[in-house]
């Protein structure tokens, strides 16, 4: 049972979708040692949560994630030494690590700004929705660290190219809604206040489809970035000829022939 006490989780078994809300308006849900500790335990949890099919990660009030508190986490992290300082990056790399192991769909409600880690948590779902009035910006050399910050050097230029990815990380502007839909960093742009309903209704859309097939995609979308064409023909091959021992592959067929809706196991 997954139960964290420094933002919300719920759970929907009728559509088997699992929300997470920082909730921390108050901060623009800047992120703790806390916090981040407990995002990475939940995810790394959600593999063996019964029932949760797909995943929305949102933020309360008019904030996504400005990243790290400076009050609680950039001011303590100025008197750590080395080893310290390489327990904390390893702990939030990990928690990207996570998001992307995570075999349910995991998708961003994007409900306003989003910066620094906060923008790198949004860039590790799976999908992003944004609200009309959200933006997004990856910081990191503002404050005089690299852009290559949890993954963001890893994950950007894959959702938007090396160009893009070169500018956004190494310049650290904000990017507003309509541009980053424009170039593809937000798949869907929609009025603020429907943001959350609209990554609900997807989640929803998702959750009840075939689980397997879903993670097995997931999981190619990132294995395959490494490989060669041949390696990777050969990976789907297999894949698919095992996604077609399944029950959801005559489960599809059987409700096809019978013109009803499939019931995915």
């Amino acid at each position: 049972m997954i139960e964290p006490g420094s933002f919300l989780y719920t759970h929907d078994p009728a559509t088997g979708v699992a929300t997470i809300t920082l909730n921390r308006p108050e901060r623009l849900n800047a992120l703790t040692f806390e916090v981040y500790g407990e995002l990475l335990a939940t995810f790394r949890a959600l593999d063996a949560e019964p029932g949760v099919r797909a995943v929305v990660v949102t933020g309360e009030g008019r904030a996504f994630c400005s990243g790290g508190d400076v009050r609680e986490i950039i001011g303590p992290l100025l008197s750590r030494d080395a080893a310290g300082l390489l327990e904390f990056t390893t702990m939030t790399c990990d928690l990207v690590g996570a998001i992307r192991a995570c075999p349910q769909p995991v998708i961003a409600a994007v409900n306003g700004t989003a910066a620094g880690a906060g923008a790198v948590i949004a860039a590790a779902c799976d999908i992003r929705i944004a609200a009309t009035r959200a933006k997004i910006a990856f910081l990191f050399t503002k404050v005089g660290l690299s852009g290559a910050d949890m993954g963001a050097a890893w994950l950007l230029p894959r959702i938007v190219g090396f160009g893009r990815a070169s500018e956004i990380l190494m310049a650290g502007e904000f990017v507003e809604a309509e541009e980053a839909h424009r170039i593809g960093l937000f798949n869907r742009v929609v009025p603020d206040g429907e943001v959350l309903a609209a990554a609900l209704e997807l989640a929803a859309r998702l959750a009840s489809g075939p689980s397997k097939a879903l993670a097995v995609t997931k999981r190619a979308l990132e294995a395959e970035s490494t490989m060669s064409l041949a390696d990777a023909l050969a990976a789907e091959a297999r894949a698919q000829a095992a996604c077609m021992e399944h029950f959801d592959f005559r489960e599809a067929y059987e409700a096809f022939v019978a013109k009803r809706p499939a019931r995915f196991e």
